[in-house]
């Protein structure tokens, strides 16, 4: 029986594509990334061998590979950034600016669950209004 071709480097390649994008704090936690893209390979064999489809296998796999990667305190900083302070700024240093204010907007995150689903509870305003104003209160003090 001939398992489809995802191997490890497949799920590897993956997961580094999302924490590069999403999860910059994540992005070189080679003990992580290597974990997971192993856990997901093997799931992904593992369900092939008992009899899955491949869209099930598949599934399998994405379940593992991104559990507990799907609310991003980066990607939530730079909509914060790109909405609230896209005017203050050129768009080349909107993203820079965001993967610097993660550093400072991390205690934020502290008092809030996060869970996959957050960015749809209601709590999810109260963080969006708690991290625009560090964000202000911070280019206040520092500057761009």
């Amino acid at each position: 029986m001939d398992i489809p071709n995802k191997n490890l480097s497949y799920f590897r390649l993956r997961l580094q594509e999302l924490l590069n994008t999403s999860f910059p704090e994540k992005a070189h936690d080679v003990k992580f990334i290597d974990q997971r893209s192993s856990w997901a390979a093997n799931s992904y064999e593992g369900a092939f061998l008992a009899g899955n489809s491949q869209g099930q296998c598949e599934h399998i796999a994405e379940y593992i590979l991104f559990e507990g990667l799907h609310f991003s305190m980066f990607d939530t900083i730079f909509q914060v950034v790109c909405n609230e302070f896209d005017t203050r700024m050129a768009d080349e240093e909107l993203r820079p600016f965001a993967l610097k204010m993660l550093r400072v907007c991390q205690p934020v995150f502290i008092n809030f669950t996060l869970t996959d689903d957050f960015a749809d509870t209601v709590e999810f305003d109260l963080l969006y209004t708690e991290l625009t104003g560090t964000i202000a209160i911070w280019i206040e003090d520092y500057g761009l």
